[in-house]
C-alpha cells in the first residue's frame, strides 16, 4: 500500500489519548455530582459521542494496554495476573498484528508518545533486569509494533528507570539515584536520566504530541499517547495546585483535561478537526492513592455509583470514561449505552479503512462504528464483555447479567482475595439493571444463568477468541488452565 496523502486523503486521522488510574466519576459530563469541571473533555462529549457503559479489558494498566494495541482480551497473553514493571521484557507476541502495524500497513503514519509498560529488551550490563548498559539500543519497544515514532518512558512514572527513550535510545543516560515517599507524589527509587524531572514528564510528553501533529498533518496520522497521569506519582504543576477545589488528585485530573485541550486545539489550529478521530479513555478505574476518602469530603467519587476502584472486579474496577469525537461523522452530543470494551479499537479502525483482519489478529474486537455513526442494529454489538481483575479473576458480562468468578473484589477492596467472610459463595451474579452497586449476590436464585454464562466464558478460554473465526491459542497452555477452578 501507498503511503501517499492523495491516496490516503480521505482517511481520518486517529489521536488515542488514555489516561492512566482516572476514574469514570472523574469526568463531569459522566458524573452529575462530580466536583471537577473537565471542562475539555466535556467539550469532546459535546462535539461527539460519550459512552455510559465502556469498560477497559482488565482493572490494571499493563494487561488493558495489551488488548487496546491488538484487539485481544489480555489473558490471552503471558501475564495472567499483576503488572509489569520498567525492566520487564516484551508481552506483545513477536509477530502481532497490532492496531499500529495495522493503520502503518495502510498508509497511516504512526506515533507512541507515553507511558509504554508493555515491556521492552535492555541492552544488559549485569545479571539483574536492572543491569542496564543505557548507551546500546533499546530493542523490541513500540517501534517494533508498528510505531514509526516513539518518545517515552518505559513504564509508570513510580517505576525505575526513570529514563526517556526516544526511538531506540535513551535521550540521557542515568546520573543519579532519586526516590519520593510522599504519600501521593512518591515513586520507586532508582537510577535516573540527565534530563528527567518526574514533574516534567506529562508537559514534556505533550508538547510531543502537538509537535508531531504538526510534523505530520500533511499525511493520515496515528497517535498513540498513554498519559503517565493522573496515576502516581500525583503532581500537578503549579498553574494547578488547588484548581479543583478538591485534594491534590482533583488538580491532577484537571491538568489531564487541559491536555486533552492542548491537543484539541492545536488540531483545530492545523485544520485538522473534522477529520480527525479523537478518542479519550482511561486504562481503569481510579487508583485509591487517589484517597477517595478526602474527596469524599468534598463530595466527590471518581469511581461515581459503581462499587470498587482500579484493581477490582466490580464495575468501579473496569467501566472508564469513553468519549470519542468526529465532527465529520458522529453527531454532536451523542450518548451510546452500548457494552463496549477497548479492544475494540482494532476492529473499529479496520472497518474505517477497509482492511480485513486475519483470522490471527483482534480475536476479541467488535467494531464499533455501527454505534459511533448512529446505525445500531436490533441486537447488541457485543455477545458479552470479559473482565479481569488484577489477581487473575474472571468475570463476564452479558446483558444485564454479571458473573464474577471470585468470592469478593479480586482486587483492592473489601473483601480482598483471602479476606473474603467465612462461608462467602465462591462466584457472584448481579443484575445490573437493578443493582448497579453489585450488592445483592443473586448466585443462588439464578443457577442457570451461573451456568449459561460459565460455559460461555469457559468456550471463549477454549476457542483462543470470541468472535467468529477458527480456534485460536492462549499462552500459558495447560499450566494456566489449571488454575482457573471453574473450567
Amino acid at each position: 500500500m501507498t503511503n501517499s496523502r492523495a491516496a490516503g486523503k480521505d482517511k481520518p486521522n486517529i489521536v488515542y489519548i488514555l489516561a492512566d488510574d482516572m476514574g469514570y466519576g472523574d469526568v463531569s459530563c459522566l458524573n452529575e455530582h462530580s466536583k471537577l469541571h473537565t471542562a475539555h473533555l466535556d467539550g469532546m462529549a459535546a462535539a461527539g459521542m460519550r459512552f455510559t457503559d465502556g469498560h477497559s479489558s482488565s482493572a490494571v494498566c499493563t494487561p488493558s494496554r495489551y488488548s487496546i494495541l491488538t484487539g485481544r482480551y489480555n489473558w490471552r497473553s503471558s501475564l495472567k495476573q499483576g503488572v509489569m514493571n520498567g525492566y520487564s521484557k516484551p508481552l506483545i507476541e513477536e509477530g502481532r498484528m497490532t492496531v499500529a502495524s495495522l493503520l502503518k500497513e495502510a498508509g497511516y503514519r504512526t506515533a507512541c508518545i507515553g507511558k509504554w509498560h508493555l515491556g521492552l529488551d535492555w541492552a544488559p550490563s549485569g545479571g539483574q533486569p536492572s543491569d542496564v548498559d543505557y548507551e546500546q539500543p533499546v530493542r523490541n519497544g513500540p517501534n517494533a509494533y508498528g510505531f514509526d515514532y516513539y518518545y517515552g518512558i518505559s513504564a509508570s512514572l513510580d517505576m525505575p528507570p526513570y529514563v526517556y527513550i526516544e526511538n531506540d535510545r535513551v535521550t540521557a543516560a542515568p546520573d543519579r539515584i532519586t526516590r519520593a515517599v510522599d504519600d501521593t507524589a512518591w515513586w520507586r527509587e532508582g537510577p535516573t536520566g540527565a534530563d528527567f524531572c518526574h514533574e516534567e514528564v506529562l508537559p514534556r510528553c505533550t508538547e510531543k504530541v502537538l509537535e508531531t501533529i504538526d510534523r505530520l498533518r500533511d499525511e493520515p496520522f496515528f497517535i498513540y499517547y498513554p498519559l503517565p497521569a493522573p496515576h502516581t506519582p500525583i503532581m500537578p504543576t503549579k498553574e494547578f495546585l488547588g484548581k479543583s477545589g478538591t485534594n491534590r488528585y482533583g488538580d491532577f485530573v484537571l491538568m489531564c483535561d487541559d491536555v486533552v485541550g492542548q491537543i484539541l486545539q492545536k488540531l483545530e489550529a492545523c485544520g485538522l478537526t473534522r477529520n480527525t478521530i479523537v478518542l479519550f479513555t482511561s486504562d481503569n478505574g481510579c487508583s485509591p492513592k487517589a484517597d477517595y476518602g478526602a474527596l469524599a469530603e468534598f463530595g466527590h467519587n471518581p469511581s461515581y455509583i459503581f462499587r470498587g476502584q482500579k484493581a477490582d472486579i466490580y464495575e468501579g474496577g473496569h467501566r472508564v470514561p469513553l468519549l470519542v469525537q468526529w465532527p465529520e461523522r458522529i453527531a454532536a452530543g451523542s450518548v451510546s449505552q452500548e457494552p463496549v470494551c477497548l479492544t475494540d479499537l482494532m476492529a473499529t479502525v479496520a472497518e474505517i479503512v477497509g482492511v480485513r483482519l486475519p483470522e490471527d489478529a483482534a480475536e476479541d474486537s467488535v467494531s464499533n462504528l455501527p454505534v459511533w455513526l448512529g446505525r445500531e442494529g436490533d441486537g447488541p454489538l457485543r455477545e458479552a464483555i470479559v473482565h479481569h481483575s488484577i489477581n487473575g479473576s474472571f468475570s463476564i458480562r452479558k446483558g444485564d447479567w454479571k458473573l464474577e468468578l471470585c468470592p469478593g473484589s479480586g482486587g483492592w477492596s473489601d473483601p480482598r482475595p483471602g479476606q473474603e467472610p467465612e462461608g462467602s459463595p465462591a462466584v457472584q451474579l448481579y443484575d445490573l439493571s437493578r443493582d448497579i452497586g453489585e450488592r445483592v449476590n443473586v448466585q443462588h436464585e439464578y443457577p442457570e444463568i451461573v451456568e449459561e454464562l460459565t460455559s460461555l466464558l469457559r468456550a471463549y478460554v477454549q476457542q483462543g477468541r470470541s468472535t467468529p473465526g477458527p480456534v485460536q491459542g492462549n499462552a500459558g497452555g495447560a499450566q494456566w488452565e489449571r488454575t482457573l477452578e471453574w473450567m
